[in-house]
Formats: structure tokens, C-alpha cells, sequence
């Protein structure tokens, strides 16, 4: 079983510590058996914060040497300005050296460079840090516009919702589409949004406004096996071209046309996983059109073809 390890480090912040907790534990296998042993690991009692006042104590069974093991390392958000003990930096750094996976949730990018992680990487954090992690360590490539970064190995995501998006993900890797759609639909969450989407999504309280896209993302889910161009869009939701390029930036924090090639990735994730139809079947069904387009976003995106995922998943 994948043992994801999540350190509790002093003024750890109390919902980036439960986030990974909640979905690891909620995911599972088809069978319905779990996925990952989940450990809480702290080095003593410490204290968690709700931004920056103390909430409640926290003790845990398990140590930080609990943490040497584990297949996936997590650090949670703590004060960007607490240095992290020698001992936690050791720590992360073994796990690194021995080829285990690292994340970082909001401001726990910090402790990742401060150990060394990040150096000559791309990486992320919360958009009010950004400034302070890139000032602090120049040799961090600081995206502070997306969601989330995956470097393979090490991984970093922005502020709060954020650590959902990542931990899907990595369910998504590790246990592919469908049972990445389980774990969203248990705790209640939309399907995941793509890394490289933006922090600053603008809010609407539709339903009742007119400008809402959620009847347009609908039928574009619906339509996915279609040629679909923005023209066609913005005539469904009755604007013009730039009218929907704008509010569709302002609402999903990417374009129409990125909304699209995400779902149908999705959904060619999801056919090969369950099915066996053949690669020109798939290709169509989820709006590549040929094989050829499929393999080249496929391999862009997720980092390997068509048939070696099929292969992956369907003999897990």
C-alpha cells in the first residue's frame, strides 16, 4: 500500500494539514479496498493555526522518522517565517535523495527550499507569498499565477482550495481518472481543476445571472466528441468571441479551448482505463478526431502515450 506521510511542523496550518488527510483516506481501489496508509506525523505536540492565531494542539502516534518510509512526503502551510528544524529538513531531504515523492501545500514551499528542493525548478505557493518565496530564494523559478506545479518528483501548490487540486491529482497519477472522479465525488468536490489554471478566479453568484457559463460548460461537456471552435461556444451562450474568452477567463481561470482539451483528456483517461476500445475509437469519442492528435496531447500532458496508460491501469 502507498504510504503518504504529511508532517505536522510547528503552526502548522490546521486546514493544509487535513486537506491530504481527508483525501488519501478517502480514496480507493475498485474493489472498494483503501489506497493509501495515511500518517500524521509530528515530532511532538505542536501547536496549528488558523491564519495566524492558534487553534488547538495536535499529537500524533507517529513520528517524524515515521516519515523515512513513506512513498509520498507532504508538507502542509505553516509561517512562512518559522525556520523549519534541522531534523524536518534532513528528513525531506533523505526521502528526496531515495527517490520518494514530495509535495507542498501554500506556504510549505518554504520549508521545500529551504531544504534545496527547489532550486533551478518551477514551483508555486500561495499568491500573497510569492514575492517573499522568489525574494528569499532566487534560484526558485516562482510561478505565482497557477494552481499547482508537478516536476515529477516534487510538486508545489498555491493557497487552500489549491492543496485539493493537488492531492487529486496525485490520486490521478497513482490511481488514474476513475478513481480520482471517486475521491472528488466523496468529498464533495468538483472535478479537479488543471494545475496550470489561474489563482485568481473571479466569483459569480449565478444562477440567475445571465453571464454564468454553467449551462454553456454543460453542454460542452455533453459535446465533447464534437469539433467544437469558440465561435460555436460563444453562439451557444449567445455573446461574441471576446465576451466569452473574457468571462470564461474570469469564471474557470482558463480559456474555452484549455477547458476543452482538459475534459477530453479526462475522458481518455477514463476510456482506457474502463474499456477496450480501440485507440481510433477513444480518439474520437473524447474530440481528438485521429490517434495521432490523441497521442500528441496525450504524451504533452500526461507524460506518456495512450497505450502504455492503458497498459498501466489495466493491469492494476
Amino acid at each position: 500500500m502507498h504510504t503518504v506521510a504529511i508532517l505536522a511542523l510547528e503552526d502548522v496550518a490546521a486546514f493544509d494539514l487535513t486537506i491530504p488527510c481527508q483525501v488519501f483516506a478517502m480514496a480507493h481501489g475498485p474493489d472498494g479496498s483503501p489506497a493509501y496508509e495515511v500518517r500524521v506525523c509530528a515530532g511532538r505536540t505542536v501547536t496549528a493555526t488558523a491564519g495566524r492565531h492558534p487553534s488547538f494542539r495536535i499529537s500524533s502516534p507517529y513520528g517524524l522518522d515515521d516519515a523515512r518510509d513513506a512513498d509520498t512526503v507532504i508538507v502542509p502551510g505553516a509561517r512562512p517565517d518559522r525556520a523549519p528544524s534541522p531534523r524536518a529538513l534532513r528528513l525531506i531531504r533523505e526521502v528526496a535523495d531515495r527517490g520518494g515523492r514530495v509535495a507542498s501545500i501554500c506556504t510549505g514551499a518554504f520549508v521545500l527550499a529551504k531544504a534545496g528542493l527547489l532550486d533551478g525548478r518551477r514551483a508555486t505557493t500561495h499568491w500573497m507569498f510569492a514575492g517573499q518565496l522568489a525574494q528569499r530564494f532566487p534560484d526558485v523559478e516562482v510561478d505565482p499565477s497557477v494552481l499547482f506545479v508537478d516536476n515529477g518528483q516534487i510538486l508545489t501548490s498555491a493557497g487552500v482550495a489549491a492543496g485539493l487540486d493537488l492531492c487529486l491529482h496525485m490520486v490521478r497519477r497513482d490511481l488514474g481518472a476513475a478513481a480520482a472522479a471517486r475521491t472528488a465525488r466523496m468529498i464533495v468536490m468538483a472535478p479537479q481543476r488543471a494545475g496550470g489554471q489561474a489563482q485568481f478566479i473571479e466569483h459569480r453568484d449565478p444562477p440567475s445571472n445571465t453571464d454564468h457559463l454553467g449551462p454553456v460548460l454543460e453542454w460542452m461537456q455533453e459535446n465533447l466528441d464534437k469539433p467544437l471552435t469558440v465561435a460555436d461556444i460563444a453562439r451557444r451562450a449567445a455573446m461574441s468571441s471576446r465576451s466569452l474568452s473574457r468571462r470564461f477567463r474570469a469564471q474557470t481561470g482558463t480559456t474555452p479551448l484549455q477547458w476543452l482539451l482538459h475534459r477530453r483528456l479526462q475522458r481518455a483517461r477514463e476510456l482506457l482505463e474502463t474499456t477496450d476500445l480501440s485507440m481510433e475509437r477513444v480518439a474520437r469519442a473524447a474530440g481528438f478526431g485521429s490517434t495521432e492528435t490523441l497521442r500528441h496531447h496525450f504524451s504533452r500532458h500526461v507524460g506518456t502515450t495512450p497505450t502504455a496508460y492503458r497498459a498501466t491501469f489495466q493491469s492494476c
